[in-house]
């Protein structure tokens, strides 16, 4: 049954008639006086991406259960089969413990498809390359064109505080052109399940300070610089980040006219010279927004271990470097700035109180043979001149962990499996890669997908996550920034994947949220809750879980994981 408003009808009338079409839970339609066709609204699952080309949906309810302490989200979808486009204006009203927020669902070209991927792995495969639903931009106000599809992108936040009960919350869309408005209504039933905070499990997103100041145009380390990073480190927090880089030295090999380094590095003879000003700045500005931990760069270039990092010096001339990018990671002359650097580093940790609360580097992604003896060299010389260090690395051979050389090894998702089945503690990760049935969140990786991230590193054994793009907004491996609206593979498709280098967009004064975030933080309460609850990850709920692309994939098993999670009690103590 397809309800029709008409011109004709009052306004009370078509709202009154458009409630009971939402009741019996079948989708919305409107009739404007100016285009010739139909305008259709429908409530969807934030699970499945809305294209400029989706059809309408089938309901206009939706119904969500909550635990509290709990984000979760849903969306409007508009489809306009007119010939004349439509603005639609949502707004709502919500009840006491609930919060709301509303976003305008954007769109950005994807050129390509991530490769390597069976289509029944990818999603939108019958609308792309072409226009892919990602950045949330603060809107409540879209135009939807003809013969075209829009959404806006809802999140309901259930406070700890809530009562427990059933919460209706209505949402009332304008049409600007006609006047003519409908309510649609979201009920969340409140459980009295509250999830506590994730505990023992670090995350970290590695960011660039320069893709920051060179957006927004402000000086690096000035105070505008750290009004608007202040921004972006809390985006990290309230989506579950929990530990943060401190760019003391600059972590890629390409040289930088203005590198992302933090550490002001001056020489007097033989003696070098650390200033932390920025850094303890930073490092507080940090910790007042919420972080936990700070992870500390590397010490020799990645790929390899074979070079030095790239360490720089202001000069009257702009920034050069101490070291070639060719010269030897182990001459004496860097050996003797390493040294230095770290005693001051220790220092300064000891000072701040956090030494207990980093995480250290030694170089980034080697593999074996010879790239494992020259990580060995590179460990045992730390032990030397630094023995109070713990190093921590992506790297994905199984002997790095069988044989200690790394205290913390951070294995690619390929080969987490293997650390868990020899008893091995680790943290995962994934990147450009895997593709395939692998779990990852690319622009194309179906969100159920995304969704599974925690409850896979719950079940096998994580003990932390890594990720290496939160805003690189660059061209890889260049000086050259990009406009990611229009470029999302760092100008690097097929060896990077569209969506891999960011999960936020650039905006007016901080963060622009992206749809693969929200539901990769949704992903991290679901690690919050089975951790609230006490499940053992071998528990019979998780079994059909076996490896990171061996999982369910499909919103049914994860709402009814998640319902049978709401029913037990959390742990005392907990």
């Amino acid at each position: 049954m397809h309800l029709h408003c008409r011109l004709g009808l009052t306004l009370m009338s078509c709202a009154m008639l458009l409630t009971a079409t939402a009741a019996m839970a079948e989708p919305v339609k409107l009739s404007l006086s100016n285009p010739k066709g139909d305008v259709s609204l429908w409530m969807e699952s934030s699970l499945k991406r809305i294209f400029p080309k989706s059809p309408p949906g089938d309901t206009a309810t939706r119904t969500l259960d909550a635990a509290r302490n709990q984000k979760l989200s849903f969306q409007i979808g508009i489809n306009n089969q007119a010939l004349h486009p439509a603005t639609a204006e949502v707004k709502t009203t919500a009840p006491e413990g609930i919060g709301v927020q509303i976003r305008r669902v954007g769109y950005v070209p994807m050129h390509h498809m991530t490769p390597g991927t069976r289509p029944e792995e990818l999603d939108g495969v019958d609308y792309l390359p072409g226009l892919v639903p990602d950045p949330l931009f603060p809107e409540q106000k879209v135009q939807v064109g003809p013969l075209e599809s829009q959404s806006f992108w809802v999140t309901v936040d259930v406070a700890t505080t809530a009562t427990p009960g059933t919460y209706n919350i209505p949402f009332d869309v304008l049409f600007v052109h006609d006047k003519t408005s409908t309510t649609l209504t979201a009920e969340v039933n409140v459980h009295e399940f509250t999830i506590n905070k994730r505990k023992d499990f670090p995350v970290t997103h590695w960011w660039r300070p320069s893709s920051i100041y060179n957006h927004y145009e402000v000086e690096p380390w000035s105070d505008e610089w750290f009004t608007i990073t202040e921004k972006y480190i809390r985006d990290m927090v309230e989506h579950g980040s929990n530990v943060v880089l401190v760019n003391t030295l600059e972590v890629r090999r390409e040289v930088f006219r203005q590198p992302n380094q933090m550490l002001t590095i001056t020489k007097d003879g033989d003696k070098y010279n650390f200033d932390y000003s920025v850094v303890r700045k930073f490092v507080h500005m940090a910790k007042d927004a919420g972080m936990e931990y700070f992870e500390w760069p590397h010490l020799w270039i990645y790929w390899g271990v074979k070079n030095p990092m790239v360490v720089y010096k202001k000069t009257d001339k702009g920034y050069e470097l101490y070291f070639p990018l060719d010269s030897d990671g182990f001459a004496p002359e860097y050996i003797d700035f390493l040294k230095q650097y770290l005693d001051s580093l220790h220092a300064f940790l000891k000072e701040e109180g956090l030494l207990e609360k980093s995480f250290f580097h030694l170089s980034d992604e080697p593999s074996h043979g010879e790239h494992y003896e020259r990580y060995k060299k590179a460990r045992g010389i730390l032990k030397d001149i630094a023995p109070w260090m713990k190093v921590m690395d992506a790297l994905s051979h199984i002997d790095y962990g069988k044989n200690g050389v790394t205290d913390i090894p951070v294995p690619l998702i390929t080969t987490a499996k293997q650390f868990k089945d020899a008893g091995i503690p680790h943290w995962a990760y994934y990147c450009c890669a895997p593709t395939g049935d692998y779990v990852n969140r690319f622009m194309d990786t179906p969100l159920p997908k995304v969704r599974m991230t925690g409850m896979l590193l719950y079940r096998l054994g994580a003990d932390g996550f890594l990720h290496w793009g939160y805003n690189y907004w660059d061209k890889i491996e260049q000086d050259h920034p990009l406009d990611v609206y229009v470029q999302g593979d760092a100008g690097a498709w097929p060896g990077i994947p569209y969506g891999d280098p960011f999960v936020v967009y650039p905006g007016e004064n901080g963060p622009v949220s992206s749809t693969r975030w929200e539901i990769f933080a949704e992903s991290l309460q679901d690690y919050a809750m089975l951790q609230t609850a006490g499940i053992n990850p071998d528990d019979t709920l998780l079994q059909e879980i076996q490896d990171y692309h061996i999982f369910p994939k499909t919103e049914g098993w994860i709402l009814k994981t998640v319902e049978e999670i709401l029913k037990r009690k959390p742990q005392q103590g907990q």
